[in-house]
């Protein structure tokens, strides 16, 4: 089982530090999971512009597709990419800049409260099954130390910013990482 060490980073996962945090007013607030879906291009998987977005060395000229993200600073807590390998750009503790104007059963600013997980994928094209897999491995391990956390916090960017986002898309197999999450927890 996945666990947080003590300057919450998850253990097994690549460190990739990004620039693009602050700071989290009350890590104990921690009470949401914010799934992502993202591809750089659009619609391509496999290179390192995910990395290279989240710690502002993206060429965006590389590719007419990118252009609009010049001069755009994010980033997530984790990027799972297809074959399930996870990389960790900001510790928990910080505030990642993944939510953007959001709000969750009427508290705004989610980024405050929740941690981000993208996926590499698109809203239309079937996530991988070693990305459920690892997804839920990493929210147990989550619910494991930040004890707000639990499934009922586990949501869409497409739920905390309706309107403006639609990722993790259709293509996401909420019922798949439920179950995985629950055979993980022993139910």
């Amino acid at each position: 089982m996945r666990k947080v060490d003590s300057q919450h980073w998850l253990e097994g996962a690549r460190h990739c530090p990004s620039p693009n945090f602050d700071a989290r007013s009350d890590v104990d607030d921690i009470s949401l999971l914010v799934v992502h879906g993202i591809s750089l291009p659009p619609g391509r998987f496999g290179g390192d512009e995910v990395y290279r977005f989240f710690t502002n060395c993206l060429d965006c000229s590389s590719d007419p597709a990118l252009q609009d993200l010049a001069g755009v600073r994010v980033s997530s807590h984790l990027f799972i990419d297809r074959s399930g390998a996870l990389t960790q750009f900001v510790p928990f503790d910080c505030r990642a800049w993944h939510a953007g104007k959001s709000s969750y059963h009427g508290r705004s600013s989610c980024n405050d409260f929740s941690i981000g997980v993208e996926l590499e994928g698109t809203d239309t094209t079937p996530y991988e099954l070693s990305q459920y897999e690892v997804l839920a491995d990493v929210a147990i391990a989550l619910m494991a130390r930040y004890r707000r956390l639990s499934l009922s916090g586990v949501v869409g960017h497409q739920d905390i910013a309706p309107g403006r986002k639609t990722d993790p898309g259709p293509a996401f197999d909420w019922q798949r990482l439920m179950r995985a999450c629950l055979s993980r927890m022993g139910a």
